[in-house]
């Protein structure tokens, strides 16, 4: 065999879990169809993530701690409203030490990793090449590259992404739907500094989220902005300019961070969630949002990749250290039962608080409204949702505690 796993896919997800592997002895070959330098350039992608608090424990674990430090800054609290209504929700740490997140720039992310990952001996990473094929028997998985290069492997493992062609051409089924909507996402400077918190505002066109970044190189507060908008403006959306896209948010936040400044281009793209049926395939695991996608209202998606990512790794270490052939069924299947749960769970509440915040007409806002006041007199509910934003809900793999297993 050439390595213990090939790995499909060089994004987030790929690259943690080839370092998570690394770091338990266990070899790869990571592959991906792009130039991953260029993934690392501003010009390529303005998106920022929450890495919610069991992640970053993971990353830091990892040796990637240094990102954090010198680049995440960290949400203390998260404010959640119905528009720009004085009702509010509120979460905080409390003097509980871990923050509810830390918020970084993707490419920065990408940068870390793609350095720690070059610097494993463990871990091939082939960028950029062209799979031909996949071929999946009893016995291994054989990877041909277009180059003519062939790689075998007692598991693939497919981190290819939303339109993963690894899952498609498994034969593997989606449940599906698109949204009526569009995420556009910036960045803004601004004058009110945002203290570490993330507001939530929900409209019935769809919620407007202020993630507070690092300040910017002249010293100014930073934060990430990403805006739900209805699908039918997202052309225009595209075209805006930064002052009239500065206009369009301000008037939306009521001065909730004074004068605003568009700092960075706009992305926008269409909404949608997708679960696959199964996770498994002969020889064959889905991974990350190759196996999920969810609406980005609670900024949990690359987290439930990476809650992957550290079972995957536990599950595969588990059965090396006692002898299993880690692309037996049998392995595959308690990785699928450890995850698939959680990533059900956290694709319903998604879907419905969308669904939920979207009804319009006055009298729904009253009872979101009253909906948000109950949930902020319920101590027990209220740390039911911090530990969601935490990532802390479950069985929690040994790399989500900031261990190696």
């Amino acid at each position: 065999m050439d390595s213990d796993v090939i790995i499909i896919g060089g994004g987030l997800i790929g690259t943690t879990l080839a370092l998570a592997l690394a770091r338990h002895e266990i070899s790869s070959i990571v592959v991906d169809a792009q130039d991953l330098d260029s993934t690392t350039l501003p010009a390529f992608d303005g998106r920022a993530s929450a890495v919610a608090s069991a992640s970053a424990r993971m990353l830091r674990a990892l040796g990637l701690g240094d990102v954090l430090d010198a680049h995440g800054c960290a949400i203390t609290a998260i404010r959640v409203t119905d528009g720009t209504h004085p009702q509010f929700l509120h979460f905080d740490t409390a003097g509980t030490g871990d923050p509810l997140g830390i918020m970084v720039e993707n490419r920065l992310l990408r940068t870390a990793l793609i350095a720690a990952v070059r610097a494993e001996p463990k871990i091939t990473l082939l960028a950029p090449v062209k799979v031909a094929s996949l071929v999946r028997d009893a016995h291994a998985a054989t990877l041909t590259l277009v180059d003519g290069r062939s790689f075998r492997s007692p598991l693939a493992i497919a981190a290819d992404g939303r339109k993963s062609a690894t899952r498609d051409a498994a034969g593997i089924k989606l449940a599906a739907w698109s949204y009526p909507h569009a995420a556009l996402v910036t960045m803004a400077a601004h004058t009110v500094p945002h203290g570490s918190v993330a507001c939530e505002l929900f409209y019935p066109s769809g919620p407007l989220a202020l993630l507070p970044m690092t300040d910017s190189d002249d010293g100014r507060p930073r934060s990430a902005i990403v805006w739900t908008i209805e699908g039918k403006h997202a052309a225009a959306a595209r075209k805006l300019g930064p002052r009239a896209l500065a206009a369009e948010i301000a008037a939306r936040i009521d001065g909730t961070l004074g004068e605003i400044e568009i700092i960075a281009p706009q992305a926008v793209w269409p909404l949608g969630y997708h679960h696959a049926e199964t996770y498994m395939g002969e020889r064959l695991l889905l991974v990350g949002d190759a196996a999920h996608g969810i609406h980005p209202i609670a900024g949990q998606g690359l987290n439930m990749g990476f809650r992957d990512v550290a079972a995957c790794a536990e599950v595969l270490t588990d059965a090396i250290r006692t002898g299993q052939d880690i692309g037996s069924a049998e392995v595959l299947a308690r990785h699928s039962a450890w995850r698939r749960f959680d990533n059900s769970l956290v694709g319903a509440v998604t879907d419905g608080l969308n669904r939920l915040f979207g009804v319009p007409g006055s009298a729904a806002s009253r009872v979101r409204r009253t909906g948000l006041a109950a949930v902020e007199r319920l101590p027990p509910l209220k740390q039911f949702f911090m530990q969601q934003a935490r990532g802390e809900t479950g069985k929690l793999p040994a790399l989500l505690r900031g261990e190696l297993v």
